[in-house]
C-alpha cells in the first residue's frame, strides 16, 4: 500500500508548517499520512536566501525522495515576489487537500499522487515576504517586498538564453553548432562574482537536479495565464513587410506575432487554457482586466512577450535550459488579500490547480535503451514539425507533452544510430508509451578521430567538377610517393634475389657486375671476358611469377606529409562521411 508523504525539506524532526506558517493563518498539518504501512518522511532544503532563510519545498509522492522510472515530475512555485501572498497560501492549502483526500481514498487524488512526483514551493523569496508581512494586507503597497534583500527581481533574474538561441538561428547554427534545447548557461552567469541573486542560484540547482516536465509559478496583480516567450524578439525585415501588407489589407499581423512564439506555441496555449477554463472567474469577460484593459480578449490567456515583454524570466529559462514547460499564473488583482477572502479564493482555484497538474500526463513517454537493455541518458527526443527537443533522464526515461494527434518521433544519442517511429496521442489523459531501442554506431569513434585532427572540415569532391590546384598538387605528390615506394621495393627485391658475384679467373681483369638480371647469354663467346655467371635454378622464373604486396594505410580525413618528409600539412580530401581504409597494391615486377 502506498504512503502519501508530505515531506518538508527542513533537516529537522519537526515540519515548519506545524507552527505558524504565516502571519495570518495558523494550523498544524500532518506531515505524513499512511494507509496500512509505515510512512516515509524525508527532509532537505533547496537552499537559503541572502538573509539566510531557508527555501522550503514540499514533495508529495507515494515514494518521496526518489525519482521513479517513468513517473513525471511536476512543480508549483509561488512567492517569487514576496508581497504576492495568495499563491503561497493556496499551495499550503493544496498540501493539506492532497494528503487529506489521499487518506480518504479520493480516486482522482490517489491516481495523481501515485503517478506523479509533485513538488510545491510556497516561498521562493522568503526575505521579501518577511518585509511585506510586517505591514500586512491593509498597510502594504504594490512594491513593498517585491524584491529580494539584495534588490533582485527573481522572476526576471535568470540567464538570458533567448538571445543565445536567436543569434544562433540567424547564423544558421541550429541545431548543428547550437542545440535547440537544453542550452548551457553562459560562463558569465556561472562565475562567483556574477550579478545573480542567491535565490536564483538555488532555484537553478534545484531545476537541474530533478527532471521536471511541467510547472507553473503563481503570482498576483492580474487575473490571467501567461505563456512563453516572455522576451520580445525583433521581427525580421520579411516579417515586418508581411505585417505591413496584412495591416493594409485589414488582416491580422500574424507574421509579427510568430516572432514571439515558441516552437511549442500550440501546446503552451493548450496548457494555459486548461487552467484558465477550469478557474471559476478567470474567463468571465465582464470582469475585465485589473488595469482596466483586458489583455486576454476574454480567454484568460496571453503571450508574455505581447503583454509584458521581459528578458531573463523563469519561464523562458526553464523552456530553453531544461525539459520543463513553465507558465505564469496570475491569481487575482489583490496581491495580499485579507484572511477572510482565502476560502473563496481556494474554491476559485482548486479545480484549476488539479486540472493543470493532470496535464503532465498528456503526450508521449517512454524509455530509451540500447540493445542490451542499458538505459541511455541525455538522448535527444525530436518531434517532426516542432523545432524543440527534450533529453532523456539518467534512467533513460523521457516525457514529451503534446497535443492530440499523430507524430513522427526521432531519438538520437551519441554513439548510436538514430531511430524513429510514429506515435499517436489521444484526447484522454494518459501519455502514450513510446519506447526506443538504439543500436551502437561508429560515429563516436569517428568524432574522436576528427577531434584529434582539429575537427577540420572535410571537402566533398564532386567528380563532375575539375580539381582545384591544391587538389592537383596533392594528387601528384601522392602518386610520386607511391611510385617511389614501389621502385624501392623493386630494387630491394632485386638485390635480395641476385646474390653475390663469383670471382674472375683473370687476375688483371676487373670483376664484372651484372648490369641487369634480364640479360640473356651472349651467343658469341668472347675470350677476353670472364665466364658468364649462371644463377641457381628455381622452380619458376621470378620475372614471370614473383609479386610483392605493398600496403598503405590511408586516413581519408587526416593530414599527410609531403614526399620528402616535409613538415607542411596538406589536407586530404575525403568522401562526405569520413572513414579509415587500407589500400593494398600488388606489384608484378615482370612489368619493369
Amino acid at each position: 500500500m502506498a504512503a502519501c508523504a508530505c515531506a518538508w525539506k527542513c533537516w529537522g524532526a519537526r515540519c515548519p508548517l506545524s507552527t505558524a506558517t504565516t502571519h495570518r493563518m495558523r494550523w498544524s498539518p500532518p506531515t505524513t499520512w499512511t494507509s496500512g504501512t509505515t510512512a516515509t518522511r524525508t527532509c532537505a532544503s533547496l537552499g537559503k536566501s541572502s538573509r539566510g532563510l531557508k527555501i522550503y519545498a514540499m514533495e508529495i509522492s507515494d515514494n518521496p525522495g526518489d525519482h521513479e522510472l517513468g513517473e513525471p515530475e511536476f512543480r508549483y512555485t509561488a512567492g517569487l515576489h514576496g508581497n504576492e501572498v495568495l499563491g503561497r497560501e493556496l499551495l499550503l492549502l493544496l498540501m493539506q487537500y492532497l494528503c487529506r483526500e489521499y487518506r480518504d481514498g479520493n480516486p482522482r487524488v490517489r491516481s495523481l499522487v501515485q503517478d506523479t512526483r509533485i513538488h510545491l514551493v510556497p516561498a521562493l523569496n522568503p526575505d521579501g515576504y518577511e518585509v511585506a508581512a510586517q505591514m500586512g494586507s491593509e498597510f502594504g503597497n504594490w512594491a513593498l517586498g517585491l524584491w529580494t534583500e539584495e534588490g533582485f527581481d527573481i522572476y526576471e533574474d535568470f540567464p538570458d538564453l533567448n538571445s543565445v538561441l536567436w543569434g544562433a538561428e540567424e547564423r544558421k547554427w541550429v541545431p548543428y553548432r547550437v542545440p535547440n534545447n537544453n542550452l548551457p548557461i553562459p560562463e558569465r552567469y556561472l562565475s562567483p562574482d556574477a550579478t545573480v541573486s542567491t535565490e536564483v542560484r538555488a532555484i537553478i540547482s534545484w531545476m537541474e537536479k530533478n527532471p521536471f516536465v511541467l510547472g507553473a509559478n503563481l503570482n498576483g496583480g492580474e487575473r490571467l495565464v501567461s505563456y512563453p516567450y516572455d522576451m520580445a524578439r525583433t521581427p525580421s525585415q520579411e516579417q515586418l513587410m508581411a505585417a505591413a501588407l496584412a495591416a493594409a489589407r485589414g488582416e491580422d499581423e500574424d507574421e509579427v506575432s510568430e516572432a514571439q512564439e515558441t516552437p511549442d506555441h500550440a501546446i503552451f496555449r493548450w496548457l494555459a487554457i486548461s487552467f484558465a477554463s477550469a478557474h471559476l472567474t478567470m474567463t468571465e469577460p465582464y470582469r475585465g482586466g485589473c488595469q482596466a484593459q483586458d489583455h486576454t480578449g476574454g480567454m484568460g490567456i496571453v503571450n508574455g512577450a505581447k503583454w509584458n515583454p521581459r528578458s531573463g524570466t523563469i519561464n523562458d529559462f526553464s523552456y530553453l535550459h531544461t525539459n520543463c514547460l513553465e507558465l505564469s499564473i496570475y491569481l487575482g488583482c489583490d496581491k495580499f488579500p485579507h484572511e477572510s477572502e482565502l476560502p473563496r479564493e481556494w474554491e476559485n482555484n482548486k479545480e484549476a490547480l488539479l486540472t493543470f497538474m493532470e496535464q503532465v500526463h498528456r503526450g508521449i513517454k517512454g524509455v530509451v535503451t540500447d540493445e542490451q537493455g542499458i538505459p541511455i541518458a541525455n538522448a535527444t527526443i525530436s518531434v517532426s514539425g516542432i523545432n524543440h527537443g527534450v533529453k532523456t533522464a539518467n534512467g533513460g526515461d523521457y516525457w514529451r507533452i503534446l497535443n492530440p494527434g499523430e507524430y513522427r518521433v526521432t531519438v538520437q544519442a551519441e554513439g548510436y544510430t538514430p531511430s524513429a517511429k510514429t506515435c499517436n496521442v489521444d484526447y484522454d489523459i494518459g501519455a502514450t508509451q513510446c519506447n526506443f531501442i538504439l543500436a551502437r554506431s561508429n560515429w563516436k569513434r569517428i568524432r574522436e578521430i576528427l577531434a584529434m585532427n582539429g575537427n577540420r572540415p572535410i571537402p566533398h569532391i564532386d567528380p563532375s567538377r575539375p580539381m582545384t590546384p591544391q587538389q592537383r598538387r596533392l594528387q601528384h605528390r601522392r602518386l610520386q610517393y607511391r611510385l617511389r615506394m614501389r621502385e624501392q621495393m623493386r630494387l630491394r627485391r632485386l638485390n635480395a634475389t641476385a646474390g653475390p658475384a663469383a670471382p674472375s679467373t683473370l687476375p688483371a681483369a676487373a670483376p664484372t657486375l651484372l648490369p641487369t638480371l634480364s640479360l640473356a647469354p651472349s651467343p658469341t663467346p668472347n675470350s677476353t671476358l670472364g665466364p658468364r655467371h649462371v644463377l641457381p635454378e628455381t622452380t619458376a622464373a621470378w620475372e614471370d611469377s614473383e609479386t610483392e604486396t605493398y600496403t598503405e594505410v590511408v586516413t581519408e580525413f587526416g593530414t599527410e606529409l609531403g614526399p620528402e618528409g616535409e613538415d607542411e600539412e596538406v589536407p586530404v580530401a575525403g568522401p562526405e562521411f569520413p572513414f579509415t581504409t587500407v589500400e593494398t597494391y600488388t606489384v608484378n615486377f615482370g612489368d619493369f
